[in-house]
C-alpha cells in the first residue's frame, strides 16, 4: 500500500492507494467517530462491493446503512440528494455517525455535499472505485450538484477525513469508464509534469489494459500533482484553476449533450483537445505537441472531434462555467507540455478554432 497526505494543517487527510483495501478494518477504524456508518453508493457498486465494505465496518462495531441512489450524472440533482438526507435521517444520524462515499465522482460529489450539509456538516470517507475517482474527484474536497444550466453550480467545499483508493476496484470498470478517468491522468501530466506525460505516452498499453502496476503509479502520481495543488489553493483562488484544463470545454459539452450522454472524462478528453489547439492559436504551444497530446488521447480511447454545434452555442455553455467573472471566461491554456496558464481570450479566437473543429457559423 502507498499513501500520502493532503496537506491542509487542521484538516489534513491521508489518501490511501493499494489492493484489497476495501476489507481493511484497521484503515477504517482510524477514521470513525461514532457508532453509525451510512454507506452512500449505486445499485451496480452495491452490489460489487456494498456488502464488503458493510462487513468491514461492522467488524469494527459499527452500526451500518447503506443509502442506494440512482446512477449517472443526470441524477446528480436536489431529488437526488434528498434521498442521502432520507436515508440519514431515517437512519437516526448525528454530528458522529460518518458517511462513506462508495462509488464514482458522482456518489463521492453527492455524499460529500449531504455530509457538508447535513447538521451543518460531518465526516465523511471517500471510498472511490473508478479511476477517474480515484485520481481526481475524491481528491480536494469538492462537492455538489448540477444545475440544467451548468455543471457543479451548486456545491461546497468539504475535505473528506481520508480517501481510501482500491486499486481492485479498477479490474470491473468498463473500457469506456477506465478511458474517462485516463483523461484525468493525461490532465494531470499535461498541466504540471512534462515527465510524466513522457511516462504515460510510454505507458499507453499498459494503462489500456488496467495493468496493476501501472494503475498505482498513475493514481499516485495523479493525486500527489492535485494534492499539492489542493494544498496551496483549497478554494481555487489562484492555481488550483489549472486542474480544469479541457473542462471549460468538456462542461460546455456535458451539458449542450445532456448529462449522461457523454462521460464526464470523455467530454474533458475533447475538451483538451480544444484547449490545446486554442493555445497554439495563442502563439504557446506548437502543432507537433497538438498532434503529440491529441494522439496520446485518441491512443486512450477518447474522443477528440466536439459536437458539431454553432460557435454562439459553445460560448453560450461556456458562459456558466464557475470560472466565468462577470461574464467573462477565463481559460486553461498550456503554456507549454508540463504548465498551464490562466488566460481570458477574445471570442473571435475561440471561434475561429471551434470553426476548425467543424463548429458551424
Amino acid at each position: 500500500m502507498k499513501s500520502l497526505e493532503v496537506d491542509l494543517g487542521n484538516r489534513s487527510y491521508p489518501i490511501y492507494i493499494g489492493e484489497n483495501l476495501l476489507q481493511d478494518s484497521t484503515i477504517f477504524a482510524k477514521h470513525i467517530q461514532g457508532h453509525l456508518s451510512i454507506i452512500v453508493t449505486n445499485p451496480t457498486i452495491s452490489k460489487l462491493y456494498g456488502q464488503q465494505v458493510e462487513s468491514t465496518l461492522k467488524n469494527i462495531g459499527q452500526k451500518v446503512v447503506q443509502v442506494i441512489i440512482p446512477e449517472g450524472e443526470e441524477y446528480k440533482t436536489w431529488q437526488t440528494l434528498q434521498l442521502i438526507f432520507d436515508g440519514l435521517m431515517s437512519a437516526g444520524a448525528d454530528r458522529k455517525s460518518t458517511i462513506f462515499a462508495l462509488g464514482g465522482g458522482v456518489v463521492g460529489d453527492m455524499a460529500g455535499f449531504a455530509a457538508a450539509s447535513f447538521m451543518r456538516g460531518i465526516n465523511f470517507v471517500q471510498i472511490p472505485s473508478t479511476l477517474l475517482s480515484q485520481v481526481d474527484s475524491s481528491v480536494g474536497g469538492k462537492t455538489g450538484i448540477n444545475h440544467p444550466l451548468g455543471k457543479n453550480m451548486i456545491g461546497a467545499f468539504h475535505q473528506p477525513v481520508a480517501v481510501i483508493a482500491d486499486l481492485g476496484t479498477l479490474k470491473t470498470l468498463p473500457p469506456k469508464e477506465l478511458a474517462a478517468g485516463l483523461a484525468e491522468v493525461i490532465k494531470h501530466g499535461a498541466i504540471a509534469d512534462a515527465n510524466f506525460l513522457n511516462w504515460i505516452e510510454s505507458n499507453i498499453s499498459n494503462l489500456n489494459a488496467c495493468e496493476i502496476p501501472a494503475m498505482e503509479h498513475a493514481v499516485l502520481r495523479s493525486c500527489e500533482i492535485k494534492s499539492s495543488v489542493v494544498a496551496a489553493d483549497e478554494k481555487e483562488l489562484g492555481i488550483r484553476a489549472h486542474l480544469n484544463f479541457g473542462h471549460t470545454f468538456g462542461h460546455a459539452i456535458e451539458a449542450g449533450m445532456g448529462y449522461g450522454q457523454w462521460l464526464h472524462g470523455e467530454a474533458v478528453g475533447c475538451g483538451m483537445v480544444i484547449a490545446s489547439e486554442v493555445s497554439k492559436e495563442m502563439g504557446y504551444i506548437n502543432s507537433e505537441e497538438v498532434q503529440r497530446l491529441t494522439e496520446i488521447i485518441s491512443q486512450l480511447h477518447l474522443p477528440i472531434k466536439p459536437p458539431q454545434w454553432s460557435a454562439k452555442k459553445y460560448l453560450e455553455l461556456m458562459a456558466h462555467d464557475k470560472k466565468a467573472e462577470q461574464g467573462e471566461i477565463k481559460y486553461i491554456l498550456l503554456k507549454e507540455l508540463g504548465q498551464a496558464i490562466v488566460q481570458k481570450i477574445p471570442n473571435t479566437t475561440i471561434e475561429n478554432v471551434l470553426y476548425r473543429f467543424g463548429a458551424l457559423k
